[in-house]
């Protein structure tokens, strides 16, 4: 049996330095083809001896938030649309392992009913002087998530664990599925309502042992404050689709900030001020 045509599916904006370590680190694990989606951004694809072929596509916000849902729906058609049979999304901050792309083609193979497959993510410290040596990269997996050995699957029924940061499906259950859910725009949610739809569906969840990604240092998002107007919004669309409020770790850190007010018991959630906190 001829392995799967594989893609990865990466959505950036202005993480030119960041992209470019994630294609130095998918030359030991090559994809067949690399979609490459920047929003409201045009990326700076640096030479890469070895790298895969590499498909960009541009996708604008319209000013109202970077289009998360949307650019990874994009890139999946265009994945689609090339011929891949695996479509493995991968945040362009994150560096995969040498075993990623292997693992998730195993695992693919392995379950054959419509699941999501998620790989182990560690993150990193701040790269030192000269960046990351990419060849040895090594950190904690997160202490939130299961790390299976190589070759294990855990089946997962806790679908609030799903993450965006590094996943694959096959063609065939991207296609059985609804994809991102599109009225999200910016920061947050997003990743979450996806996997909830997915359950819905009828598919399973899986944690891929092998399929370690490396998540290169940046200052978390979500203390952006400039992001919570976004966040604030994505959370208000998500109760009205599934009943409950998400992210409610994050929301009550706004709230300690004075940014929001948060108040799941009066079912309230409303800005504030954007503001450091």
């Amino acid at each position: 049996m001829n392995p799967p045509r594989t893609a990865v599916v990466t959505i950036t904006h202005r993480r030119d330095d960041h992209l470019h370590g994630q294609r130095l680190g998918l030359v030991a694990c090559p994809p067949d083809l690399h979609v490459v989606v920047g929003m409201d951004d045009t990326p700076e694809l640096r030479d890469v001896t070895g790298a895969a072929p590499v498909l960009t596509e541009g996708l604008s916000g319209h000013g109202g938030g970077l289009p998360l849902a949307r650019a990874r729906n994009l890139g999946a058609a265009r994945a689609l649309d090339a011929g891949a049979d695996l479509l493995v999304f991968l945040d362009v901050d994150c560096v995969p392992g040498p075993r990623l792309i292997a693992s998730y083609a195993d695992a693919a193979a392995r379950v054959r009913s419509p699941a999501l497959l998620c790989g182990p993510v560690a993150y990193l410290p701040p790269p030192p002087a000269g960046g990351y040596a990419l060849d040895r990269l090594d950190a904690p997996v997160h202490p939130a998530r299961p790390a299976p050995q190589p070759g294990e699957l855990l089946a997962e029924n806790r679908f609030e664990l799903f993450w965006s940061l590094s996943f694959a499906v096959t063609a065939a259950t991207w296609t059985s599925l609804d994809g991102f859910c599109e009225d999200y725009a910016g920061y947050g949610a997003e990743d979450t309502d996806f996997a909830l739809t997915s359950r819905a569906a009828g598919a399973g969840l899986y944690w891929v042992g092998g399929a370690e990604a490396y998540h290169q240092y940046h200052p978390p998002t979500r203390l952006d404050p400039a992001r919570a107007p976004e966040i604030v919004r994505n959370a208000t669309t998500f109760r009205r689709r599934h009943g409950h409020w998400p992210m409610r770790d994050w929301l009550r850190d706004l709230a300690r900030g004075g940014v929001v007010e948060f108040d799941p018991g009066r079912d309230l959630l409303r800005l504030v001020a954007a503001k450091p906190f």
